[in-house]
C-alpha cells in the first residue's frame, strides 16, 4: 500500500509540475473539465493500454511512442549545456539500437502477443524514465557494455580492415577506369 501512495505521489508531482508541456496541458483540461488531472492521466493511460491490446496499428503507436519523446529529448539535450542529459539520452539510443536488431529477429514470433505491445510500450516507458537508474541506463551498464568492453578490439579490427578493403577496391576500380 504504501508502495501505491508513493507512485501516487510522484505522479501528482510530476503531473503538477509546470515546467513540463504536459503537465500544463493536463492543467487546462483539468480548468476546462473539472476532473483532476491525475484521474484524467489515469484515463488516457488505461485508454492507452486498452489501444495497445485491441486497436490497429499497434506497432506504429508503440514506435512512435519510443521514438518521438526521446527524439525531442534528446535534441533539447543537445541544445543544453549539460553533458549528463546528453549522455543519458546517447544511452537510450544505443539500448534502442540494439533492441530494435534484436526484436527484429524475434518480431514474427512476439507479435503474436496481444499484449506484446502493451509491454513493448511499457518496456520503453522503463527505458526513458525520469529516474536515476533507468532502464536504459540498468542495461546498459549490465549488458551492453561489458561486452562493448570485451570486444570492441575486434570490431575495431573488423572495421579497420574493412575500410582498407574499399579503399582498395575504390583505388583498382579507378585505375581501370583510367585505363579505358
Amino acid at each position: 500500500m504504501a508502495r501505491i501512495g508513493a507512485i501516487k505521489q510522484f505522479l501528482e508531482k510530476a503531473l503538477h509540475d509546470e515546467n513540463h508541456l504536459v503537465a500544463r496541458y493536463m492543467g487546462e483540461v483539468e480548468k476546462k473539465t473539472g476532473v483532476d488531472r491525475l484521474y484524467l492521466f489515469l484515463c488516457i493511460m488505461g485508454f492507452s493500454a486498452l489501444y495497445l491490446v485491441f486497436g490497429f496499428g499497434q506497432q506504429l503507436v508503440c514506435n512512435v511512442f519510443g521514438f518521438l519523446y526521446p527524439a525531442y529529448c534528446s535534441m533539447k539535450a543537445l541544445e543544453s549545456p549539460k553533458k549528463e542529459d546528453d549522455t543519458k539520452w546517447l544511452t537510450y539510443w544505443v539500448v534502442f539500437a540494439l533492441l530494435t536488431i534484436v526484436e527484429f529477429f524475434s518480431d514474427f514470433i512476439l507479435c503474436w502477443f496481444p499484449v506484446y505491445w502493451l509491454f513493448k510500450c511499457l518496456f520503453y516507458i522503463w527505458l526513458m524514465a525520469p529516474i536515476e537508474r533507468n532502464g536504459s541506463l540498468v542495461l546498459y551498464h549490465c549488458l551492453i557494455r561489458p561486452n562493448f568492453l570485451r570486444y570492441h578490439h575486434k570490431v575495431d579490427e573488423l572495421i579497420s580492415s574493412a575500410h582498407d578493403a574499399a579503399v582498395k577496391v575504390a583505388a583498382n576500380a579507378l585505375l581501370t577506369e583510367k585505363r579505358e
